[in-house]
């Protein structure tokens, strides 16, 4: 079984994937989608590479392969939601289970949209499996994965602009960096956001 899926994965590299790419920004659209749904593949640098030989419609190409990464996701999301429990409970641990459980109930979105910003080796398959064990709702769940690849891949190409289509390497090989500065400015966001929303609630007692 394992040579079966084996030998997909490399006919999809070799012979697909080009196909694909020959589309152009759809092509980018569709290769995301397959990506986020079942066969990974260096996303970020096929991105970089459209992104330098096209540099006006970058953020023509984000849109696209943040819709299509979004839509893709929704296969192990919706393995989740079908009854993934005991599949999850297999891949973590009971205590980090629950802590997911929590993060979901207190902030759904914001517990896919991080994720979704970070480049790998960032576990993003294993959050939004979670969505649906968690039962996210559907719209929320594609909203929450479009706006994180959105800001994820917008980062990239404002890099690939200034530095050259180098740049997706230069965030794989800085991977922790790049989450920790991530998550530091996610945190930073939704505390402004959180700050709004109490001082809002009083001025409406008031």
């Amino acid at each position: 079984m394992k040579q079966f899926f084996a030998h997909i994965a490399a006919e999809w590299k070799l012979a697909i994937l080009p196909a694909l790419l020959k589309w152009g920004i759809w092509g980018v659209g569709a290769v995301a989608l397959l990506d986020s749904s079942s066969i990974p593949v260096p996303m970020d640098a096929i991105l970089a590479l459209y992104v330098w030989n096209d540099k006006r419609h970058f953020w023509l190409y984000c849109l696209v392969a943040a819709a299509g990464s979004a839509i893709g996701g929704l296969l192990p999301y919706g393995l989740g939601r079908a009854g993934g429990e005991l599949f999850l409970l297999k891949r973590v641990d009971r205590a980090k289970f629950e802590r997911m459980r929590d993060r979901f109930q207190r902030q759904e979105f914001l517990a896919v949209m991080i994720p979704s910003m970070m480049p790998p080796p960032a576990p993003w398959k294993v959050f939004v499996f979670a969505s649906g064990v968690f039962e996210m709702k559907v719209g929320n769940f594609l909203m929450a994965v479009f706006a994180g690849r959105m800001v994820r891949w917008l980062a990239l190409s404002l890099l690939v602009l200034k530095l050259g289509p180098g740049a997706a390497d230069l965030v794989t090989r800085h991977a922790l960096a790049t989450v920790l500065a991530v998550g530091v400015l996610a945190v930073v966001g939704f505390a402004w956001w959180w700050m709004r929303k109490k001082r809002s609630g009083k001025l409406l007692e008031d």
